[in-house]
């Protein structure tokens, strides 16, 4: 009998993650992917990140009752006993027997049949003392909320040590809670909606959404296929993170405006929509993600430039620049779970020394009066205030400017629904915390440009 559709996806998309590095929700929307029905694509995508959220927790399970170290089987057979002890642990509609027979059939269909025996004893064998599936999660969960020190919250919510620790330093150990839980939930979708057609259109089609939570032109989805709708198609709605919009908003009204390490585009198109009679320019290193950009930048006020953003090719200055740098992703982690996999403390200094290097190119091309978003992803303040401190080091010319005065006038014009601003503030800058709101952790810098 063959194996499911979503779990042979499943299985296949996690020995791409293991192995190449890449990442899954790249994957999950890849072509290759795209002909999957819309239930097992579900149940695909629940699969791959459940596995990935929760791997230590899997594999302390499984070198428990294992007679074999964990590092010593082949990738598709560790592989196949996650996907099949998640299904055991946490996803209370799959029967047992389904789960186990279909990670055994994986192996199988892996060309590792000697395995499958092993396989089928150890889901078998963790089968037999399953506490309800329900219950057990609710468990887990009551053990993060509930974890005393860094170290039990890391073994708690599947994290690695080392970052919990640093989160629990910077912001307190019930911030690093609510970081966690937040982690190991699916992230809600939300869009950034342009127009009030667009919004009615979408309500015809069947999606239902519910106010955001930092902004008015934000919706959470609640129900329905965004992504399928012409709105979504012809740009008029966008996917986006709420916390990702606040960043573009931040970046206010120009003349000009530059748009650095732009792909895949999102704010690039906020920045265009809220900048109608002004040119977007936006850069991307990579030439095939620069060509990507061009094809799905619906704003006809975008130009698209392939340049390595430490070294800008243009003559003039812009006002308004936005400087988005590849960072750890930290903050991203209950969209992109494989990051805390990967992630280790000594990549932080050779991501700081890119981003101090695009930082400081950027703020060469600001003009006198003109305001610079430097901004990222990650939780870790080497990636954040130390990038800031270095680049402007030296160079009275360019000031930080508070963030609080920019949210104000957010919220007097109507954009900014948020009622706590200083939840939103750490000190100048802007931060946003998972968990203490339902989006993505990023961190952004206001800096001006003395002079006019």
């Amino acid at each position: 009998m063959p194996v499911s559709p979503a779990r042979a996806a499943a299985f296949e998309i996690l020995l791409k993650v293991e192995r190449e590095n890449s990442y899954a929700s790249d994957l999950l929307h890849a072509p290759r992917f795209g002909e999957l029905s819309s239930a097992d694509h579900g149940l695909a995508t629940e699969l791959v990140m459940g596995v990935l959220r929760w791997q230590a927790l899997l594999d302390r399970t499984l070198a428990h009752a294992s007679s074999q170290k964990l590092e010593k089987l082949d990738g598709e057979v560790l592989i196949a006993l996650r996907l099949g002890l998640y299904q055991l642990q946490f996803l209370s509609r799959v029967p047992a027997r389904a789960a186990i027979f279909e990670s055994v059939e994986l192996v199988k269909a892996a060309r590792k049949k000697s395995a499958s025996v092993f396989v089928n004893a150890i889901l078998r064998k963790l089968s037999a003392g399953a506490a309800d599936v329900a219950d057990h999660a609710a468990d887990v969960f009551a053990t993060i909320r509930n974890a005393a020190d860094p170290i039990a919250l890391a073994r708690a919510a599947s994290h690695p040590e080392w970052l919990v620790k640093r989160w629990a330093d910077a912001y307190g150990l019930a911030a690093a809670r609510q970081i966690c839980l937040h982690d190991q939930s699916p992230p809600a979708t939300t869009i950034h909606i342009y127009d009030d057609r667009s919004l009615d259109e979408l309500t015809q089609s069947g999606v239902k959404l519910e106010a955001g939570s930092l902004l008015s032109s934000a919706r959470t989805l609640l129900a329905g296929d965004v992504a399928g709708t012409a709105a979504c198609r012809t740009g008029r709605v966008a996917i986006q993170d709420e916390a990702s919009q606040l960043v573009a908003f931040l970046v206010g009204h120009g003349k000009s405006i530059l748009d650095c390490c732009a792909a895949p585009g999102g704010k690039t198109s906020l920045l265009a929509h809220r900048n109608p009679n002004s040119m977007v320019i936006a850069t991307e290193m990579h030439s095939h993600r620069a060509r990507l950009m061009r094809s799905l930048a619906h704003a006809p006020n975008i130009q698209v430039v392939a340049a390595d953003a430490r070294q800008l090719p243009f003559l003039k200055a812009f006002d308004r620049i936005l400087v988005d740098v590849p960072c750890s992703g930290t903050g991203t982690l209950a969209r992109n779970p494989e990051i805390k996999w990967r992630l280790r403390a000594e990549d932080l200094a050779d991501l700081q020394s890119r981003q101090i290097a695009i930082l400081k190119s950027a703020l060469a091309q600001l003009a006198g009066g003109g305001r610079l978003v430097y901004s990222t992803c990650s939780l870790e303040r080497e990636e954040n205030e130390v990038v800031v401190e270095a680049a402007l080091a030296g160079s009275p010319q360019f000031a930080v400017a508070d963030c609080r005065e920019e949210l104000e006038r957010l919220r007097q014009s109507g954009d900014l629904r948020a009622a706590d601003i200083d939840s939103l503030l750490a000190g100048p800058y802007l931060r946003t915390i998972p968990g203490a709101y339902p989006c993505d952790g990023f961190f952004a810098a206001m800096i001006e440009r003395r002079g006019s």
